[in-house]
């Protein structure tokens, strides 16, 4: 597995211009006359009973819960959680920044963090972070998406993973080894094959989004990446979807499509249920994200994502955290911010629960050592990639996006337009 984080000031400045523009009035939200600022904040933070207000997206739910319980149960501050609907986010966070009414705290996507940090919708944390002993295990790729001039404004608030997912029983049940899973991306598809053949009632050998841009880049770049290949250009202006590498992907799920191992309900899914029959028993293995493993009620294999030839990627996701423009309570925010990197946090609740942890130096604890999944996956964690680019969400993440066509295209409709839907893409990237 070679991948490693590639963020830096270029993805910055590529995102700089990003799909998203919020209108800002003032940078401040307003001193109510207990206002504190970073600096008084020191590395531990201020914990004197305030009142702070944080906002996640709905995917992020049961992590977020577990940190804001934890957190209330421990401190003098109380965090007061808001979960919006994930289509509604990036309005809603729009929203309040033209207002001045962000939240103390508030998560965002990955993809997202650099456009909002360009935006100035987060404070400057850069000195707070540098003085923790552990800055360097801290996951890179979540600390360089919010870098901007050097200066940091987020920390990873919960990492999501792509992996390679097996329903034990229904790999046994088919005569495959269950405990070693498919070692690439045509073992991938003889193993939906055989789960398929077992002709159990409404059981079927995989499934995924194939009408949600977002998944499909979730699951199906790592696949790439395994075989060492690219998906952007350096400069993410040029779409490099149409090489060898991505047409054997393409291929694969084509005739995974036309052998009926793929759940039919694929084709129309837009996301919202795309992970639903795995956790339900009726698919038998799929690439599937990481946060799941714990709220999986049975046994399953995990492995990175393989490519046409083997090795192992993921698509490093999940949210970053900061504290917003318009929070007067910035020391008392960075008290959460700082408690959730410790090893109370992240091993003590995220490690507890399954989830993978943020800081490499922690990455083998004493709920990992009791599941290896636990262990691979914050392997894979650092053999993966987040690729952006100006116009990464036009070109990728929205509906009838360029991917979108290129996949339903190759996959569904098996027209030999990849060369020209992968130049589709490279015109959005490059408008």
């Amino acid at each position: 597995m070679r991948r490693s984080i590639r963020r830096g000031t270029r993805v910055i400045a590529l995102l700089a211009a990003g799909a998203l523009t919020v209108g800002l009035a003032a940078c401040s939200g307003g001193d109510d006359g207990d206002s504190t600022s970073l600096a008084d904040a020191g590395v531990d933070g201020v914990d004197d009973g305030s009142t702070l207000t944080l906002w996640t997206r709905a995917p992020l739910e049961k992590q977020a819960k577990l940190l804001v319980e934890a957190y209330n149960d421990s401190h003098e501050n109380q965090v007061e959680l808001t979960v919006v609907p994930n289509d509604d986010y990036v309005a809603k966070v729009g929203a309040a920044a033209g207002s001045n009414g962000l939240p103390d705290l508030f998560a965002a996507d990955i993809v997202y963090v650099p456009n909002w940090v360009q935006q100035g919708l987060f404070q400057d944390i850069t000195a707070n972070i540098d003085g923790f002993d552990f800055k360097d295990e801290i996951n890179q790729g979540h600390l360089s998406a919010g870098t901007l001039d050097g200066k940091e404004h987020v920390l990873p608030f919960v990492l999501d993973l792509s992996m390679l997912f097996w329903n034990k029983d229904l790999a046994t049940e088919a005569g495959l080894d269950a405990e070693s899973g498919p070692a690439n991306l045509e073992e991938y598809a003889e193993w939906a094959k055989a789960i398929q053949a077992l002709n159990k009632p409404d059981t079927y050998g995989t499934a995924t989004g194939l009408n949600c841009g977002g998944c499909l880049v979730f699951t199906w770049f790592p696949s790439i990446w395994a075989d060492g290949d690219e998906v952007l250009s350096d400069d993410g202006t040029e779409s490099l979807l149409a090489g060898d590498t991505a047409k054997a992907v393409y291929d694969t799920w084509r005739d995974l499509w036309e052998s009926g191992a793929v759940l039919p309900s694929s084709k129309d899914e837009a996301g919202p249920t795309w992970t639903a029959g795995f956790t339900e028993g009726k698919v038998g293995l799929m690439f599937y994200p990481a946060t799941l493993l714990s709220s999986t009620p049975f046994d399953v294999g995990v492995a990175g994502i393989p490519g046409p030839g083997g090795g192992g990627s993921t698509f490093v996701g999940g949210d970053g955290i900061g504290v917003s423009k318009d929070s007067t309570k910035a020391a008392q925010a960075w008290n959460f911010l700082s408690w959730m990197m410790s090893e109370d946090a992240q091993v003590g609740v995220l490690a507890k629960d399954n989830d993978v942890v943020s800081r490499s130096d922690l990455a083998d604890n004493e709920y990992s050592q009791k599941d290896p999944r636990l262990i691979t996956i914050n392997e894979v964690a650092g053999n993966g990639d987040t690729p952006v680019a100006i116009n990464f969400q036009q070109a990728f993440n929205a509906p009838n996006s360029p991917w979108l066509t290129l996949v339903r295209n190759a996959v569904l409709e098996g027209t030999d337009t990849v060369d020209a839907d992968n130049d589709e893409i490279t015109a959005v990237l490059q408008q």
